[in-house]
């Protein structure tokens, strides 16, 4: 009887437990805010994959909501909008404010990184330690990379060329790269920089493969480089208080979803995919694909020197130690065969 007893007082408390551990489990909405289409190929191969695996792994309880082409606010907003909380997480290019990031600026300087799965792998391994202090304002989930080069109205082979030119850069190191060269930047989003060649705002514009045919870029511009000019680099990032909030297994469903692994993966699905659009472009009428000799790519690599020397410059000036920084890049993209 005495034994009989326990056991149903035991079967009860386990019960109660469980039920405790279910009611903590509370369905969640995850506004994840983005500025680009939502039927661009990052959404499907990397935005749409993510939250269908978080909403599997959570067993329903976190429904994650996706608001793409700028819905919660501009492209170069989106950092602040996770650290604010108008969004619970934002996909972020820190390239789009210059010098607020210098440490992850190392992974902009030009011809760091040629292939994208492996160079993203290279890039969130290396950066998770320096996003806890450069980042300390949001939960850092993640980074990735896609490789883009030079499209332009006209045939471009020497950085000698760029002089006087307009250029849309990718992000505020291209952007150091145009005005060294003697070219002037035009600074619109990637959804605005069809628009601004129309109209002869600018002249040409860095930019991934593919994305240069979902943004319509090729209506544009007919010449492109065939070089991997240099890599631009993102950051998905979480509101903090909203992580706060999870319940045990729900932060851990997150954890396992912010990890080194979701970034190689990301990396390769969306970098390979953009770089696909080489061979679409060189089968449309029209375009022209620019080869460069081995003399013309140093020229190009020889310009680029003195970025990296300004780079270091402003990571001195921010208490950084230029060359252990950028070091432990070059080895985590060596190690990894990204370069």
């Amino acid at each position: 009887m005495f034994k009989t007893a326990t056991i149903q007082a035991a079967a009860l408390a386990l019960g109660l437990a469980a039920g405790a551990a279910q009611a903590q489990d509370k369905p969640v909405e995850l506004n994840f805010g983005h500025w680009l289409p939502g039927t661009h190929s990052l959404s499907k191969t990397g935005f749409e994959p993510w939250a269908k695996s978080v909403e599997a792994a959570s067993k329903g309880s976190i429904k994650v909501m996706l608001f793409p082409a700028q819905q919660l606010g501009k492209a170069p907003d989106h950092y602040d909008m996770a650290r604010d909380g108008i969004a619970a997480m934002t996909w972020v290019s820190p390239g789009y404010q210059a010098n607020r990031f210098p440490i992850f600026a190392a992974s902009e300087l030009p011809f760091m990184s040629a292939r994208p799965g492996p160079g993203s792998a290279a890039l969130d391994a290396w950066y998770r330690k320096y996003a806890e202090k450069e980042m300390k304002d949001v939960k850092y989930c993640f980074a990735h990379q896609h490789i883009g080069t030079l499209h332009s109205k006209k045939p471009i082979t020497d950085p000698a060329q760029i002089r006087g030119m307009k250029i849309r850069p990718a992000n505020g190191t291209v952007a150091s790269f145009v005005t060294l060269l003697g070219g002037t930047n035009v600074s619109v989003s990637a959804p605005e920089s069809r628009d601004a060649l129309e109209k002869g705002i600018a002249d040409a514009i860095t930019f991934p493969w593919d994305s240069t045919l979902s943004f319509g870029v090729d209506k544009a511009v007919k010449f492109h480089n065939d070089m991997r000019l240099y890599s631009a680099n993102f950051v998905w990032v979480m509101n903090p208080s909203w992580y706060g909030k999870l319940s045990a297994a729900q932060k851990k469903v997150i954890d396992d979803h912010c990890s080194n692994e979701w970034a190689a993966k990301v990396g390769a699905a969306w970098g390979d995919f953009e770089d696909s659009g080489q061979a679409k472009l060189e089968k449309a009428a029209g375009h022209t694909i620019v080869k460069l000799t081995p003399a013309q790519q140093e020229a190009w690599h020889k310009a680029a020197e003195p970025l990296y020397q300004r780079w270091a410059q402003d990571v001195q000036r921010a208490g950084g130690n230029a060359d252990q920084i950028l070091g432990e890049l070059k080895r985590e993209l060596e190690s990894r065969k990204a370069n």
